[in-house]
């Protein structure tokens, strides 16, 4: 059959409401021949980030709100849906559509399955292995947070997963999170001799000597390869200080530049970063220092198809990000000739399990791991008849949840919950279980509160939040998504100065008085001595109740001044 004749009988089955094989619809559309990448160069780099510890497949929506602003609107990673088919080139109903968008998810999504798993994306790593001798296998860190095993297991399942993975180096941030001994044991004890912990900018705060290695140099097939690490610049403010209290971030791009002149002057003929900045922050730095050859990026769960090429005054540099929970594997060669890189070839696959067995050790070692905890794991909650899903800009399903479980749990006037990008995503008709919770809210700072504010500090926060997301310098934001906001509504204009983006904030319709005290519940304080209810048990309770979770209305912001916005459906 050829692929007219199977397009045919696809939309006659369609028509008549008949189910076909995903295996055959991904066949069909070139699915199977997605992963025959056929060695290019000397110089080859795998690169995954951001799997928030997600062990097995998973759906996970891509956003429908991602703005940008300034100088990045309209610019990758600023792009969902059809604006970023058409920039990339990606036809619609594709297997690669659906990796990179939110376009049909619910349709897309039971046709092509779920993307992701370690066991999967292990048969994967060996396949680009097997044609690529030497290549460096690197992890953009959060990695060891968001899941309940690896919550209860202090990040062991995923390290234990990552050795079996064969990753050569990773560059952090959620770990942090572990705190700063736990990090240290990991790194010194479970990492010794096999995987390299990167971070040239984590420095200690009384005589500002290195915490980590900066940079690891290796051969690859002739060529000496320098990987400079780039932790999340912000760690101590997007999360809590107290976790790493002796240890400095930021961005330090005169460090950066230091580092890269001192891996050239050792004779490094190609230099990459391992960065988590997240994507605005690495486009910046790579029209700032010199000698940089490629950033391969995290943070912000971005899924950009091709690197963007950023012009500096020492040449050009390539810029990517690699998408979020297992879903995507970089893989970048570059052909190195008399010691100058002449050519480059760059994909981001997506991980289809349905496409790629799981590998057999891998998959051993995850059921090994978490058969102590599936008893809890596998509580069913409840049904959802909605789509729940986490990313975009200003809410989704699933923080809608959790905020409208807050609200009536509590007894609050208003709900905030974090902007985090991570989290899994139910189709509806699935039963919601302890795991697919604890996707949602699994960190070792989980307590939710109960708090009487002004009318005055709340918008003071909600200003101070949308400055982190909608500054115009990237090195002002900090990657996440706007706090998401239950009971009130309020106004947004992304494109004003800090202090006028939130606006007309009312509650029950009626405007709110900047002296009046209102009743906030919350959750994830980053301040020390912080107690309460963990947010997982609130909701878990709020479930159980109703058992059958209707769709979720979302309670967004009115925008104003982004009509247009390629960032916005």
């Amino acid at each position: 059959m050829n692929r007219r004749e199977f397009l045919h009988i696809l939309a006659a089955g369609a028509a008549a409401g008949m189910a076909l094989d995903s295996a055959d619809l991904l066949a069909a559309e070139g699915g199977g021949k997605m992963y025959d990448l056929p060695r290019f160069g000397n110089v080859h780099l795998l690169h995954f980030t951001d799997c928030h510890a997600q062990l097995l497949p998973i759906h996970f929506r891509e956003p429908s709100v991602n703005l940008g602003v300034g100088d990045a609107t309209g610019k990758p990673p600023h792009l969902i849906g059809e604006h970023l088919l058409k920039a990339f080139r990606i036809g619609r109903g594709s297997p690669e559509a659906h990796a990179f968008t939110y376009l049909d998810f619910e349709q897309a999504a039971g046709t092509y399955g779920t993307v992701g798993g370690f066991a999967h994306l292990a048969t994967l790593v060996k396949r680009l292995r097997a044609s690529r001798p030497g290549a460096l296998l690197l992890d953009g860190g959060d990695t060891w947070q968001g899941s309940a095993t690896a919550l209860w297991t202090k990040g062991q399942d995923m390290v234990d997963a990552c050795r079996l993975l064969g990753v050569d180096m990773m560059a952090p941030h959620w770990e942090f999170t572990l705190g700063h001994e736990r990090v240290k044991e990991i790194v010194d004890k479970d990492f010794k001799g096999r995987i390299e912990f990167l971070a040239q900018n984590v420095k200690t705060a009384d005589f500002n000597d290195p915490v980590f290695a900066p940079y690891a140099i290796r051969e690859m097939n002739g060529v000496p390869v320098a990987v400079i690490g780039q932790a999340f610049p912000y760690t101590p403010i997007a999360n809590p200080r107290y976790m790493v209290p002796d240890w400095t971030f930021g961005v330090q791009e005169d460090e950066m530049q230091k580092v890269v002149d001192e891996v050239r002057a050792k004779g490094a003929r190609v230099v990459v970063v391992l960065s988590h900045n997240g994507m605005d922050v690495d486009l910046k730095l790579a029209s700032r220092v010199r000698g940089i050859d490629a950033i391969l990026g995290g943070h912000t769960h971005d899924g950009v198809p091709q690197p963007v090429t950023v012009a500096n005054p020492g040449g050009r540099t390539l810029v990517t990000n690699a998408g979020s929970n297992g879903k995507f594997l970089g893989v970048l060669d570059f052909d190195v000739r008399e010691g100058r890189i002449s050519d480059f070839r760059y994909r981001l696959l997506p991980v289809f399990s349905r496409l790629l067995p799981a590998d057999p050790e891998m998959a051993g070692l995850i059921e090994k791991t978490r058969a102590p905890f599936l008893p809890r794991l596998t509580e069913k909650l409840a049904v959802t008849e909605g789509l729940l899903y986490r990313r975009g800009n200003f809410n989704g399903s699933w923080d809608q949840l959790i905020l409208d479980a807050m609200l009536e749990v509590k007894g609050a006037d208003i709900a905030f919950s974090p902007g985090f990008r991570w989290g899994t995503t139910l189709l509806p008709g699935q039963a919601v279980t302890f795991e697919h919770l604890m996707d949602q809210t699994a960190i070792t700072y989980p307590y939710s509160t109960l708090t009487e504010m002004t009318g005055e500090q709340i918008k003071t926060i909600l200003e101070d939040v949308a400055d982190n997301l909608f500054n115009p310098d990237p090195y002002y934001q900090q990657g996440g998504d706007m706090v998401r906001v239950g009971g009130m509504t309020y106004a947004c204009v992304p494109n004003a100065r800090i202090g006028g983006r939130v606006q007309d904030m009312r509650l029950h319709g009626k405007p709110m008085q900047a002296d009046r005290k209102y009743k906030v519940a919350g959750w994830a304080p980053v301040a020390e001595g912080a107690q309460g209810e963990p947010i997982w048990e609130v909701v878990a309770r709020w479930l159980r109740d109703r058992r059958t979770i209707t769709p979720r209305r979302l309670n967004n912001p009115r925008l104003s001044g982004v009509d247009g916005n390629p960032g916005m459906a």
